[in-house]
């Protein structure tokens, strides 16, 4: 049988449209197709592969526990389990963890967690979620509510009811929102799948003093900020602000699907027993690989290291700027990169994507304005220098193709 593209439209459902590009082998920043052609990797898996493909101290945990045991079920724990518990527990703020199989099973978590917390402690009335506009938290019916995106949560039936939506970086928006009637304000504090927005000092702190005002809970998203993607371990770190929720998936398992709710003892204790619960979350092959993943990032030679890269990324995009000027702000935070088009190129960040993966490149889109650049954290600068060489002839030819 002939594993094509084309066989995706015979079989599978049509809400995704791959590219033609198979991949059947990746190592480190690299991939390979079908056909021997090779890639880089600016993509990660959408911000996933924060170690690059098949990285050797993920490859030995994922078969060493793969002889030991798969799956049990939460009516017991396991080790691998307790230990990345342990662990996220040790550096972050958090002194408990509730585990998911993805992001958006994380954040469902949260959102169904800050709802219990206000309901046990003021009432049925106290049940408004604030987010953002622009934001994106997942796919479930709760939280692509939640995500400011209209386009992704139309047209599914009545919503989940009580979430409105402030624009990010704007305080006054948020304040005419708030009251005592807000439950939990939830964001992203480096706005991903919106275009690449990192939040100001001002915004992001009086966010956290809005909250403590109207006691509200705040959730930071870090499914695409965490494991280091923006040069801390995560990006609250950086940001002068800690949450009282925080979400984590994508990097935390370095390629292998896991999410983690984590938050303090005192607002865990209201998912008591029964309240909410995942067959797989938890499981030990994934706890495992993500154990190795987390260990392996959270070092001050990969967090440094992340800063590093940043720099090369954006001199390198601000040189092929000055060139064919096609970008009006080259923004983001460690290897988190957004290179936001002009107004001559608005909406064709698909074209940029498509030109670049002619040329050998994997790059991503922000929404149709923005080429998002998510690569391995670890990725060799001399892979960056190959993938800007390459980035750069798509970019001359688009030009080209426009005069």
């Amino acid at each position: 049988m002939q594993l094509t593209r084309s066989l995706f439209d015979d079989v599978m459902v049509p809400n995704y449209a791959p590219s033609p590009i198979i991949p059947v082998k990746g190592l480190g920043s690299r991939l390979w197709d079908q056909q021997g052609k090779e890639y880089i990797d600016f993509a990660g898996g959408i911000a996933v592969n924060c170690l690059g493909h098949c990285h050797p101290v993920l490859v030995n945990a994922l078969t060493e526990q793969a002889n030991k045991l798969w799956h049990l079920s939460n009516t017991m724990t396991n080790e691998p389990a307790l230990a990345l518990a342990k662990r996220l527990v040790d550096h972050t703020f958090a002194e408990k963890v509730y585990f998911a199989n993805s992001g958006a099973e994380a954040n469902e978590a949260a959102l169904k967690l800050v709802r219990r917390v206000a309901l046990n402690k003021f009432g049925a009335e106290k049940s408004q979620i604030i987010a953002f506009k622009m934001g994106f938290h997942g796919r479930t019916l709760f939280t692509v509510t939640v995500g400011g995106q209209p386009a992704y949560s139309d047209g599914f039936g009545p919503k989940p009811a009580d979430i409105d939506h402030a624009e990010y970086n704007n305080l006054d928006s948020l304040k005419a929102l708030m009251s005592d009637k807000t439950c939990a304000v939830v964001l992203e504090p480096l706005q991903g799948e919106g275009g690449i927005i990192s939040p100001t000092v001002e915004f992001i702190k009086g966010v956290r003093e809005l909250c403590d005002q109207h006691n509200a809970l705040l959730v930071f998203d870090e499914v695409q900020s965490g494991v280091g993607r923006t040069g801390e371990l995560y990006a609250y770190m950086g940001l002068g602000v800690t949450p009282d929720v925080l979400t984590t998936a994508k990097a935390l398992g370095g390629g292998f699907p896991i999410g983690a709710m984590l938050t303090t003892t005192e607002i865990a204790k209201h998912l008591v027993v029964g309240t909410h619960g995942s067959t797989y979350g938890g499981n030990p092959l994934a706890c495992a690989v993500a154990l190795a993943a987390f260990d392996t990032v959270n070092t001050a030679e990969v967090l440094e290291g992340v800063k590093a890269r940043e720099a090369l990324f954006k001199e390198a995009l601000v040189k092929i700027n000055a060139k064919y000027d096609v970008f009006s702000e080259i923004r983001g935070k460690g290897l988190l990169v957004g290179a936001a088009l002009n107004a001559k190129w608005a909406g064709k960040s698909r074209d940029f994507m498509l030109a670049a993966a002619a040329e050998g490149l994997l790059v991503l889109m922000a929404g149709y304005n923005v080429i998002r650049f998510a690569p391995s954290l670890v990725i060799p600068e001399q892979d960056i220098a190959e993938g800007m060489v390459r980035f750069e002839a798509a970019i001359a030819k688009l030009v080209e193709q426009q005069a």
